[in-house]
């Protein structure tokens, strides 16, 4: 993934530079994620041993929450949104707001252990499910870290759940964080990771025992370092009525200026265009509304002198980079952006 520059394009050709955060390193980042958090497995089957009575003497739980930690330690403060929670049964550990290290630290630190084995089944799928409501309010693009064993022996079926979260919530990635032991467990979290190209699944073991394996899944997860530039035009102003695709005559008086930019870079240009719709509305008809938008902003910058080759107009959904509880963000919200490759 590249290092992203927004350019902010007004009516008056103002560009605002936004720089990303930077890293213990000194290095400079870039957010894969606006938002996270960790979705935990109190089970009674993550209070065994890991790999069995004759593995070394510590239990699924304990090697989780070492794993979280050292995740949650090599995060880059980048601003995220994030949050802790328990399944199995389902409870809130550090709520969702604005990702404070020290508070998920100690949130990890309060995961229970040692509770009873027996006759604590495994919910995964109802706590998937439970989980919707919160995934909702996440800004997108959001990621859930599962964190389990992979064992479901009650309620629906947790794979199918997965994909029912997915098809609720447009910009959201499922990770895992495994301490399967069996091998029904590592097929049930393999085939949660197998439902979106960009899930990403580590062992706890291997978290814990290895800075590499850290290091990688933070990366590929939560943000990518020392990348080259990426350029996004926010289209400040190309903004929409609710429940509308239509462009107004300051909508089309910028339009008409990045379509100079974007045909000053040549012949080889290309670029992703996405639409956002705010939050009021059902997620399918929210779909199919920032595709409207997105094709809506394609059809003006082609009239202008852009290749159609050379855009990919993309519906996004809904958009929580504002606030949707108030007029003002909303509209924000209702907005298009511009990718260069």
């Amino acid at each position: 993934m590249k290092f992203t520059r927004l350019i902010v394009l007004t009516v008056a050709l103002v560009f605002a530079w936004a720089t990303a955060g930077f890293a213990a390193q000194d290095q400079q980042c870039v957010k894969r994620i606006e938002s996270f958090n960790y979705f935990v497995d109190q089970s009674g089957s993550m209070m065994m041993t890991y790999g069995g009575s004759d593995a070394k003497a510590i239990t699924k739980i304990a090697l989780a929450k070492k794993a979280v930690a050292r995740v949650n330690d090599a995060v880059p403060d980048l601003g995220y949104s994030g949050g802790l929670y328990l399944f199995a049964p389902y409870k809130t550990v550090v709520a969702q707001g604005p990702w404070d290290r020290a508070a998920i630290a100690k949130g990890i630190n309060k995961i229970p252990e040692g509770l009873e084995i027996f006759g604590r089944q495994t919910p995964m799928g109802v706590g998937l499910a439970d989980h919707d409501a919160t995934v909702k309010q996440m800004p997108t693009k959001a990621a859930v870290i599962i964190v389990s064993d992979g064992e479901s022996n009650i309620g629906v079926d947790p794979v199918a759940e997965a994909k029912a979260l997915y098809a609720a919530n447009p910009g959201l990635v499922l990770h895992v964080i495994s301490v399967a032991d069996s091998a029904a467990g590592k097929k049930t979290l393999q085939n949660i990771t197998a439902l979106n190209q960009e899930s990403v699944m580590v062992s706890a073991a291997e978290l814990v025992s290895s800075d590499a394996a850290v290091e990688k899944f933070v990366s590929d997860v939560f943000s990518n370092c020392g990348a080259p530039v990426e350029e996004v035009i926010v289209l400040r102003g190309v903004n929409f009525a609710f429940d509308s695709s239509a462009l107004d005559a300051k909508a089309c008086a910028i339009l008409d200026e990045a379509a100079e930019q974007i045909k000053a870079r040549g012949d080889g240009v290309r670029l992703n265009l996405l639409g956002y719709t705010d939050s009021k509305g059902s997620d399918a008809y929210n779909a199919r509304l920032s595709q409207r938008r997105a094709n809506s902003v394609k059809s003006y910058l082609v009239q202008a002198g852009v290749p159609s080759y050379a855009i990919k107009a993309t519906g996004m959904g809904k958009s929580f980079r504002y606030d949707n509880a108030t007029e003002e963000g909303r509209y924000m919200n209702r907005r298009c952006e511009l990718a260069f490759e």
